[in-house]
């Protein structure tokens, strides 16, 4: 065993960088007001500001991690036992010579699901060796005070670097939501504020494409309503990729704006409001839908399209008869399009409807997401005139508005109620 001389800690690689950041507070190693004008350059993205804002803006007894009590320790040890005894069964089980395509392929699947906490396990056994080693070179070293002082540091390096690896297995024990890895409809709609409103809901609308562009997402537009001054009165789009809704199901709420309208001649700053939906992708297995539950309308489509769409019944009203949703479709000069885009919306809210229905206990969080689209009721404020955008969940603002309408910034927020939603999670986990 080589002991390190210096007393430097290590952060492991797969440790978030806003941890090491929050312990270098905690020890009053940078100062908060460094940490707010600092930049980091990573591969592939110009900046981070959100760690920086996080430590800035969250106070250090709100980002405390959670300690981990015996009793907890030993529930989440029974755990991580037996992933190792599924993972050594499953590898014996793909060893054996007669397995048909089907049995390899399922067990495949299930080992690499394991994959990642065996590995974070496999550090976990590796330190708590070390420390084991470490405490056996401090009983042993009684006369030589240097090598004890030097076992000692690296002790409470190693107990750091093992209570790391025990929160991290813990977070990846907490339960999940299935719905985090489909695909995501979002819905954008003008609340109050008039024209004023749907010029900004179409904003709103650009700026998720630019993000979901941003992250390789597939954006695709299912209906639009153009307001006169070709604003957007309603817009709805699909979004796909990888953990799509996961990442996105906190934006839904209402997305106030504070700007000087075009139509203002007097140049006050108006204030309006945008209502935002994610909802999880589903079909049409997923919700069972039946035939019989279903009344579809045909009729002609209104608004640009061409001179097909407005002379043919292309436009599609679907309603579901049992809960009373409609979704209209009227985008496509094929009437089977029309219906196949419907389809998809409709699944998605009834999909949602049943999700959160055997959902026994939802976040303070999920439920201040919904509202009626006043500008009272509101999520995130843009301001313009101070170049600001504020989210009231978490308290953080960023003065850099033209990033986060172009999709650069829109991370600083979603980041933060992420791990919000995981640090709730680790306490809740804690406490029972």
């Amino acid at each position: 065993m080589r002991l390190r001389r210096n007393g430097n800690l290590t952060i492991l690689g797969s440790i978030k960088s806003w941890k090491s950041l929050l312990d270098l507070k905690r020890k009053d190693q940078i100062s908060t007001a460094a940490l707010s004008t600092s930049t980091v350059t990573t591969t592939g993205r110009r900046r981070i500001p959100a760690v920086f804002n996080l430590v800035r803006l969250y106070s250090t007894e709100e980002l405390q991690q959670p300690q981990l009590s015996v009793d907890l320790i030993k529930m989440m040890e029974q755990r991580l036992s037996s992933i190792e005894n599924r993972n050594a069964h499953l590898q014996r089980f793909l060893n054996q010579p007669e397995l048909t395509p089907s049995e390899y392929s399922t067990a495949n699947k299930e080992l690499r699901k394991l994959r990642d906490s065996v590995h974070l396990i496999t550090e976990l056994r590796a330190k708590q060796k070390e420390i084991q080693e470490l405490k056996s070179v401090i009983s042993e070293c009684q006369d030589d005070k240097d090598m004890q002082k030097m076992a000692s540091e690296e002790l409470s390096e190693a107990t750091e670097g093992e209570k790391e690896l025990q929160l991290l297995l813990l977070k990846s024990l907490l339960p999940k939501d299935d719905a985090d890895e489909r695909d995501s409809i979002l819905e954008v709609r003008a609340g109050a504020g008039g024209e004023e409103a749907s010029l900004f809901a179409m904003d709103i609308f650009k700026m998720y494409e630019k993000y979901s562009a941003k992250k390789g997402w597939k954006y695709e537009v299912l209906e639009i309503a153009e307001s006169d001054l070709k604003g957007y009165k309603e817009a709805i789009a699909s979004i796909s990729g990888s953990g799509v809704y996961g990442k996105l199901k906190f934006e839904s709420g209402i997305h106030r704006v504070q700007r000087v309208p075009v139509t203002e001649k007097g140049g006050r700053v108006h204030t309006s409001a945008v209502s935002v939906a994610i909802l999880p992708q589903a079909d049409q297995l997923d919700v069972k839908l039946r035939n019989e539950d279903l009344k579809i309308d045909t009729y002609r489509s209104g608004g640009s399209g061409g001179q097909h769409a407005n002379t043919t019944n292309s436009a599609v009203r679907i309603t579901h008869v049992p809960s009373g949703i409609t979704v209209s479709i009227q985008d496509e000069r094929s009437q089977h399009m029309n219906k196949a885009k419907a389809l998809k919306i409709l699944c998605a809210k009834l999909y949602e409807i049943e999700r959160l229905r055997f959902q026994s206990s939802r976040s303070k969080l999920r439920l201040e997401q919904i509202g009626s689209g006043d500008r009272s009721e509101r999520i995130r404020t843009y301001n313009f005139p101070q170049g600001r955008v504020t989210d009231h969940r978490v308290g953080i603002t960023t003065h850099s508005i033209d990033d986060v309408m172009q999709g650069e910034d829109l991370d600083t927020f979603i980041d933060a109620l992420l791990l919000r939603e995981e640090m709730d999670a680790i306490a809740s986990f804690s406490s029972t």
